[in-house]
């Protein structure tokens, strides 16, 4: 059986159907990312796109 760590609290999890939080140990470490995300603590490398937010065509 594969395990793989938690990204939240590196606890040791198996990688299996029956954990409908993987790769989170549970819902709340999952939730926890998910907070991150929308705070921006977590963000994706690099400069920010915005050539295409403002579409004139919308006016």
């Amino acid at each position: 059986m594969k395990t793989v760590n938690c990204p939240t609290c590196q606890t040791l999890v198996e990688w299996t159907e029956k954990n409908e939080s993987r790769p989170f140990c549970s819902e709340r470490c999952r939730l926890i990312d998910f907070g991150e995300w929308a705070t921006e603590g977590h963000r994706i490398a690099g400069e920010p796109d915005y050539s295409d937010e403002f579409d004139e065509s919308l006016l």
